[in-house]
């Protein structure tokens, strides 16, 4: 998921404070193919691949059925709730199910940025070691001090209020993924075209990942994070001409290009690094290293180091500012966070929300310094990233049935074909893919099953469930604050 396309979209508003539907001008209209692009702008990203490259030419498979389970369902079903329900997935949620529900949903999208937080910024420590030395890429104090340093930078340039950071991280885009990746699979190619042998099987037997109990196949749970954030892409449904025929084109070309995107450069890495070898965190670097070492260009390393650098901090400045401002707006409106929380400065930026988020990510960022290997840190922070993002999904597809049965006449601009069976699928999906991460994967090593356990169980189910209840459960009316809401969200208004 883009944090461009996040910051673009803004933050959700309540009902009480969203402004009226009104038609859309023709010159507002966007075609089908730059939806599409759009949706792989925001979908697609090269972080992903050095988890996948590990299965060598299964990772294709390992994507495709993600692909189909959670990918489509999502985008087709949030499609249908943005084009009849604005106010994003508080309003579908809690018309759906539940206020209570619908601050749960909106907690969740912002929740999983915590810990999204640290294994992105691991993976730009990881990167940026090739820029200074290579052997840091391993060294969890090395890690911890750059998520530590980059996430308060970007607190405090996101407190003044800068403007602009979202065309930033849509240059990302270009920069940081497809120059990399392009280059990084043609190099792979002219690798193999010369003779060289592949250091992962690339023969029909290897077409599906080895079966080694459950525990071999938890790395599929990554996947499911890599393709979130349909939901934010969905509000672009109602600027298509024919919403129902153009969408389901828009969205299955998407994933064409997105599945591209996500294998290609998995199995170019999984061509020159042996599994074995590989990191999770700083894989691609290590990829480019051995094929630009190949070619006698080991001096592009740190280049391409500091490009992705570059996109993936630019991608975490427009992170900082969505979902946290999604969830003070409907907070203000309800009453679900303490005045403190609701605080802005004088640039009008909910300040303490990002500072009391900076304090959790500091000591989160603390795991790479205390968990012994580096990957491990990072997929278990992955992990936890998805599993509470996958509790906000549960609730969106239940809420969607709902609304589907409640509400059948309600005006919507696009109709999921089968929405139950799709909304069925993607329950399924999401739980299993839950349920699985909780089981340490083949790739954890020597570590412990049961502190991997307590480690997720405790950051997923404590972060995604306990807290948003403690802070329900405790609410007090001298919180709500609608006319400062009503105020921002008109000021604010285009």
């Amino acid at each position: 998921m883009s944090a461009a396309d996040a910051a673009a979209e803004g933050p959700a508003v309540p009902a009480a404070t969203s402004r009226a539907r009104t038609a859309i001008p023709a010159s507002s209209y966007i075609s089908w193919i730059a939806l599409a692009m759009m949706t792989t702008s925001s979908v697609a990203s090269l972080r992903a691949a050095p988890t996948m490259a590990v299965y060598g030419l299964a990772c294709v498979f390992l994507y495709l059925l993600p692909a189909v389970v959670f990918l489509l369902p999502t985008s087709l079903v949030s499609a249908e709730l943005a084009s009849g329900w604005s106010g994003g997935v508080y309003k579908w949620v809690s018309e759906g199910i539940s206020k209570p529900m619908g601050f749960l949903a909106v907690w969740c999208q912002f929740a999983m940025t915590i810990f999204y937080y640290p294994s992105l910024l691991g993976f730009v420590a990881s990167t940026l070691a090739y820029v200074i030395n290579p052997s840091l890429a391993s060294s969890g104090v090395w890690t911890a001090i750059v998520i530590v340093v980059v996430y308060w930078s970007g607190v405090w340039v996101s407190s003044r209020g800068t403007k602009g950071v979202a065309g930033l991280a849509s240059g990302g885009l270009i920069i940081g993924t497809l120059i990399p990746g392009v280059l990084l699979v043609t190099l792979g190619v002219v690798f193999l075209g010369q003779g060289n042998a592949s250091a992962a099987p690339m023969d029909a037997e290897h077409l599906l990942p080895a079966w080694a109990g459950l525990s071999s196949l938890v790395l599929i749970v990554n996947n499911f994070l890599s393709y979130s954030g349909m939901e934010m892409n969905a509000v672009h449904v109602g600027s298509l001409r024919n919403p129902a025929r153009e969408f389901p084109r828009s969205i299955f070309l998407a994933m064409g290009m997105v599945l591209l995107i996500f294998i290609l450069p998995a199995l170019a890495i999984s061509w020159v690094v042996p599994a074995e070898q590989l990191s999770l965190t700083a894989g691609i670097m290590q990829a480019f290293d051995a094929v630009f070492a190949y070619f006698g260009s080991q001096w592009l390393t740190p280049i391409i180091g500091i490009m992705l650098v570059t996109a993936s901090v630019a991608g975490m400045l427009t992170w900082l500012a969505g979902p946290s401002k999604g969830l003070l707006l409907i907070s203000r409106q309800e009453g679900y966070l303490p005045p403190f929380l609701q605080k802005l400065n004088k640039n009008g930026v909910q300040q303490n929300i990002l500072v009391t988020q900076g304090v959790v990510t500091t000591v989160i960022a603390l795991g790479y310094a205390l968990i012994p290997s580096v990957s491990s840190a990072y997929w278990i922070f992955s992990v936890i990233t998805t599993q509470v993002y996958l509790i906000m999904y549960l609730l969106m597809f239940v809420a969607a049935v709902r609304l589907r049965r409640q509400q059948p006449d309600h005006a919507r601009g696009y109709r999921a074909p089968m929405l139950g069976a799709l909304c069925g699928v993607g329950f399924v999906a999401s739980l299993a893919a839950l349920l699985v991460g909780f089981i340490p994967p083949s790739q954890f090593g020597s570590g412990s099953p049961g502190s991997y356990l307590v480690i997720v169980a405790g950051g997923a189910l404590g972060l995604g469930l306990l807290v948003p209840y403690l802070f329900y459960r405790f609410r007090k009316p001298s919180w709500r604050l609608p006319d400062a809401t009503t105020q921002e969200t008109e000021a604010s208004a285009p």
